[in-house]
């Protein structure tokens, strides 16, 4: 009886362990003994071993198609790439040797429109007369995003005159009183360094503006007009040396950012080329 009970109770466990796996109820022998267990695990090593063998040959395709494929160079390969950063342009010039840099950045004459190129100068000064042909050619080749403006120095009586005699050119310019202002800007050098016309006397430098074609009322008109004082005022103020710190011309401003010159570059023909640099500089900016 007791025998009878056990048994019963191991068929009720076997068709609960059917249904709950959702499998097709089969018949279950009557004499369960310890080789149930020991089928089931045989069943279960057997999925197992027909999986890994699946796998396996899953592996060996793949690699076989790679290796055809490398054979055949029929091999197309997609890989995720990083952005590779462009790289920073290599500059020649070196600041605190070829050129300054004005900290922190100072105004500019004109708008943000163009990288400005400022050359401060003197008309008395022989190395402003040399450096002349120089950058008069670079002006005439300027990129067409450079705007090159020319400011005098006015360190002493003589170059205030001389600051006022050339704005009151470019204001005669911008009236159409003066029709060519580079030839007029070439002859007040040529006075200086050829004829030793120092031009700080009103009469002489009168006369030099009749010689363009200028009338005494025009040049009246302009000497004292609010046009030429502000211009001044703001040359002074930007050579200063809280500014620019002009302490020697001919001097070079790009953009109130970088000053050089001759000395700081090795001479008129390098002093062009830190120039063009800086302007590429502020360009890439």
């Amino acid at each position: 009886m007791k025998t009878m009970n056990t048994r019963t109770l191991l068929l009720s466990l076997a068709f609960v362990a059917l249904a709950a796996c959702g499998q097709e109820e089969t018949p279950v022998e009557e004499t369960l003994g310890d080789e149930a267990p020991v089928e089931q695990t045989e069943a279960e090593e057997q999925v197992e071993a027909a999986a890994d063998e699946a796998a396996s040959d899953e592996i060996e395709v793949v690699e076989e198609s790679a290796a055809v494929a490398e054979e055949t160079g029929d091999t197309e390969i997609i890989l995720a790439q990083a952005e590779v950063p462009a790289e920073a342009p290599t500059y020649r010039y070196r600041e605190g040797q070829h050129f300054e840099r004005l900290v922190p950045t100072q105004p500019t004459f004109g708008g943000a429109d163009k990288v400005e190129v400022v050359e401060y100068f003197w008309y008395g000064c022989p190395h402003c007369y040399d450096f002349e042909p120089t950058i008069n050619s670079w002006d005439a080749e300027k990129p067409a995003n450079v705007r090159f403006v020319r400011a005098p120095i006015m360190w002493n009586p003589a170059a205030e005159v001389h600051a006022q005699l050339y704005y009151t050119a470019e204001a005669l310019v911008r009236t159409g009183d003066l029709e060519n202002g580079a030839a007029f800007h070439a002859a007040v050098f040529d006075e200086f360094h050829r004829r030793r016309n120092q031009l700080t006397r009103m009469d002489a430098i009168r006369a030099l503006f009749e010689r363009f074609g200028v009338s005494d009322a025009a040049f009246d008109r302009e000497w004292n007009g609010f046009w030429v004082s502000q211009q001044m005022r703001t040359a002074r103020d930007l050579a200063s040396p809280r500014r620019y710190n002009i302490t020697g011309v001919p001097a070079i401003v790009v953009n109130g950012k970088y000053r050089t010159g001759a000395t700081e570059a090795g001479g008129y023909p390098e002093l062009i080329n830190v120039i063009n640099e800086l302007v590429e500089r502020e360009t890439a900016r």
